[in-house]
């Protein structure tokens, strides 16, 4: 009998369920016996008259398997004439293991019917082997079965004694005409591998004509069909992840080779009536918002790591490596990234690093066959931009935009092509959809390192993305502008650049302010990223951003990038002035240190020790009068992160050296003893307005 693991490679979206590969141990004789009955039934009428839904290929073998349980069926059939009480243990464990065949025989004619074309064609060999392999159960079944036992018509058991001889007999079969069709698909796959790319009749004459490829959306439910396959198959399939990422490239070629614009009504036209639940970007961008697992997170940034050798700043930082990362670390914890990001349909381009070599690669490598072809299709893209109808060029984008959301290779040959100064045009556009694609393409693009100095080197790039920001048709559109602010400004030299445009921050600060959850989290990062920059201090505090982040302390989503870009700015002292200016400043970081998350608190214990120490005697006689705030300190000191701890043992030594200052002043009411020495004795300090809280706390020397 076939084994648990015999379909183990036929997964779409999920595995078979456990039933699959357990017989119903609990079902009683008739109970089985309607099973059998059920299941048999539905196997036979998805291939006979109306509901007849034969598969495009693998059509001989699934018919065969029908037929073969047909006659089974008449066996099932034959059953009422026969006393359960006189059929013998063996004849009830054999119903048994033909619940399990036909189970089996479901899973696999559901998988055939479920497939994509291509899919069946790169798997002719492998699937005609797992109906041979039927065949075979269904002849070692009857072989055992005891139809001597049973009372059964004789016509009946001609039947099955004719199903037990022709099953015995059967062979692998092997549809020649299906592969000669696969065969033919390996030699487009070789000729773009070679870099000759074949002519469009050709391509005509095989997709349309006898693949049936006869509209845009037959093509993008088979490039979405193999790209499932790759991640749902954990990188162990046959053929390569490359070999089917050279296809899915080539599909795609032919795809608008063929037939150019004509869905431009599609997803054009759903989104100008409206239909949509969210904006078609918003939804994409939203798919991939899932919680990144901790270790992943930059502890600078707090955004996904792209390569874990590498800061925020795109600086490499080898104290971090060799104190973290010593023996290979790197390389590991870049794999779990990759992997987790694969899981989650998330984009993965680890940075350009001159220490990053490419034997450390853990992404797939696009084969030659799937470079030649997305060139090919970026060029065509591009001349539509270029040349096309209005109504093209807004299709163009959106298509720009689809191929530029994955793969370092895709948004490469897009750029190559000659895009970015076309896409930068559609910017100022008058149709809210052709802008809305335009700016998310130039984000999609932006992902790339060396993208981002095309971006900035096109005249008035910059401040065509600004002008989306600021006046964008969209919700989405000014959202999606901001996060493509935030991608270049991983470049340290474009900080000081994207500050100084005019209304730039201004335009972030004011999404900080009034924008979505997500157009927050956009405009909080790129403002965190320009915080970066010591020379943006000035126009962080002129454009009101300080005002706005500092808002944006009570707001969940926001708060840890916005105390972290607090942080930084305070470090300068015109920046601590500006920030001790702001009355909410204070009580929303000790707010914090006191609701947030464990890296919120961290953040906000170093906003507030900056501020001591670049803002003067004024900020700190403010820190150090909040009420409670000792508390929280004590509090931190025992259960915040490692940076949480150290941080807040040194903003306790500040509240030590104030209060020895006050007390030789005759100064402060408010005792701060407790945090002198590296122990003390237990009391309780009342602070007004607050429960009084026992304060004994022990600093380390750092």
């Amino acid at each position: 009998m076939a084994s648990a693991a015999m379909f183990s490679s036929l997964r779409r979206r999920r595995s078979p369920s456990l039933e699959a590969f357990l017989a119903p141990v609990d079902l009683s004789n008739a109970a089985v016996l309607g099973t059998l009955r059920s299941i048999s039934t539905e196997l036979v009428s998805s291939f006979s008259g109306k509901c007849k839904t034969a598969p495009f290929f693998q059509g001989k073998n699934s018919r065969s398997l029908i037929r073969k349980i047909q006659v089974i069926s008449v066996l099932l059939d034959a059953f009422p004439d026969v006393r359960f009480s006189k059929i013998s243990p063996t004849v009830f464990l054999c119903l048994k293991e033909l619940y399990l065949l036909l189970y089996r025989s479901k899973i696999l004619i559901d998988y055939v019917k479920g497939s994509s074309k291509l899919w069946l064609l790169l798997q002719n060999h492998s699937i005609s082997g797992h109906f041979h392999d039927m065949n075979q159960e269904i002849s070692t079944l009857l072989d055992v079965f005891p139809l001597s036992d049973m009372n059964l018509f004789e016509d009946v058991k001609e039947q099955v004694e004719l199903l037990r001889k022709q099953s015995r007999k059967s062979k692998l079969f092997i549809d020649k005409h299906d592969d000669l069709l696969r065969l033919k698909l390996y030699y487009f796959l070789n000729e773009f591998e070679n870099g000759r790319i074949p002519e469009r009749n050709e391509l005509y004459a095989f997709f349309v004509e006898k693949l049936g490829f006869c509209d845009v959306k037959s093509y993008r439910a088979e490039i979405e069909f193999l790209e499932e396959q790759i991640v749902n198959h954990d990188g162990d399939i046959d053929p390569t992840a490359s070999v089917i990422n050279g296809f899915v490239a080539i599909i795609r070629y032919c795809r608008y080779l063929l037939f150019r614009f004509e869905d431009e009504e599609g997803e054009l036209g759903k989104w100008k009536r409206g239909t949509t639940k969210k904006g078609l970007i918003s939804q994409e961008i939203a798919d991939t918002f899932v919680k990144i697992p901790k270790d992943f997170c930059c502890p600078i940034s707090l955004d996904l790591m792209q390569d874990p050798v590498i800061i925020s700043t795109g600086q490499t930082s080898r104290s971090f490596i060799d104190r973290e990362m010593d023996g290979g670390g790197a390389l590991a914890l870049r794999n779990l990234i990759l992997q987790w990001c694969i899981a989650n349909g998330i984009p993965y381009d680890p940075p350009e690093n001159a220490d990053y070599s490419s034997e450390n690669s853990v992404s797939i490598l696009p084969s030659k066959a799937a470079i030649v072809a997305t060139k090919a299709t970026a060029r065509l893209l591009v001349e539509q931009l270029e040349n096309g109808t209005p109504r093209a060029k807004t299709v163009s984008t959106w298509e720009i935009r689809l191929l530029a959301k994955t793969g370092r290779e895709n948004r490469a040959c897009i750029a190559e092509a000659g895009a970015i100064p076309l896409l930068k045009r559609l910017l100022s556009s008058s149709d809210a959809f052709a802008q809305e694609n335009s700016v998310t393409a130039m984000l999609n693009l932006s992902i790339y390192d060396k993208n981002k100095s095309r971006i900035m080197d096109v005249e008035g790039c910059l401040s065509a993305i600004v002008g989306v920001l600021r006046n964008g048709h969209t919700t989405e559109a000014r959202e999606n502008a901001a996060a493509t602010l935030f991608s270049l400004s991983a470049v340290h030299d474009y900080k000081k650049q994207i500050a100084r445009e005019n209304g730039a921050v201004e335009a972030l600060a004011g999404l900080l302010k009034e924008g979505t959850n997500r157009g927050k989290k956009d405009a909080v990062t790129a403002l965190f990223n320009l915080s970066t920059h010591n020379e943006n201090c000035g126009r962080m505090i002129e454009s009101g951003a300080i005002a706005a982040l500092v808002g944006s302390l009570g707001c969940e989503n926001v708060s840890e990038e916005a105390a972290g870009a607090l942080a930084l700015i305070v470090r300068q002292p015109m920046g601590a002035e500006a920030v001790g200016k702001e009355e909410m400043a204070v009580v929303g970081l000790t707010g914090m240190m006191r609701c947030g998350t464990p890296r919120g608190k961290e953040n906000a214990v170093v906003a507030l020790l900056e501020l001591c120490r670049s803002g003067g005697a004024a900020a700190t006689e403010r820190v150090v009068r909040v009420p409670a705030l000792a508390g929280l300190l004590q509090s931190l000191l025992f259960t915040g992160t490692k940076r949480a701890r150290r941080k807040a043992a040194s903003l306790a030594r500040v509240f030590q050296r104030c209060e020895n200052a006050y007390l030789h002043f005759g100064g402060l009411d408010i005792g701060y003893a407790s945090f002198a020495g590296n122990s003390g004795a237990a009391r309780d300090t009342s602070f007004a307005g607050d429960v009084s809280i026992p304060v004994s706390i022990s600093v380390p020397v750092l």
